[in-house]
């Protein structure tokens, strides 16, 4: 079994009994889409699958959160920022960019990139090696500014 799928059902259930509804939501979500993919597809569960569903539900809630703004629901937005700094502590610390450019150099210099058509390979790689510390726009970004 996974830690972090532990942690979550552990902290589902102090949010229980502490009446929490926003937290027992926001973690019953992540502990059914973890289910979702994982038991329910024939496959064990694992860190990597939990951080997968971790990272998805982050990602969309900053995603909201800028929708809400723009529209002026700042109340919605607070919502969503609160779930959003509950489901950042199970997550990995998110590197900063000048890590995350080093990470590509060395990624590039060991595959051999030359040139924009080895991005997707370079891309992969570097996607496998930072696992959840990293958004993909920033690595991208970073890719395609150090491949001629």
């Amino acid at each position: 079994m996974s830690e972090i799928y532990d942690r979550l059902m552990a902290d589902m259930k102090a949010a229980m009994k502490e009446h929490d509804t926003v937290a027992v939501n926001a973690i019953r979500g992540v502990i059914a889409k973890a289910k979702d993919l994982t038991v329910n597809a024939g496959k064990d569960m694992t860190d990597e699958a939990v951080l997968a569903v971790l990272a998805k539900g982050a990602k969309q809630r900053e995603e909201s959160i800028a929708q809400f703004t723009a529209a002026g629901r700042a109340e919605l937005a607070a919502a969503e920022q609160k779930e959003l700094d509950l489901l950042k502590k199970y997550l990995p610390a998110q590197l900063g960019e000048a890590e995350v450019a080093a990470v590509v150099q060395a990624v590039i210099a060991e595959t051999g990139a030359a040139s924009k058509k080895d991005m997707g390979r370079v891309m992969k790689e570097t996607m496998a090696r930072l696992k959840g510390q990293a958004d993909g726009k920033l690595v991208s970004r970073l890719v395609g500014a150090a491949l001629p």
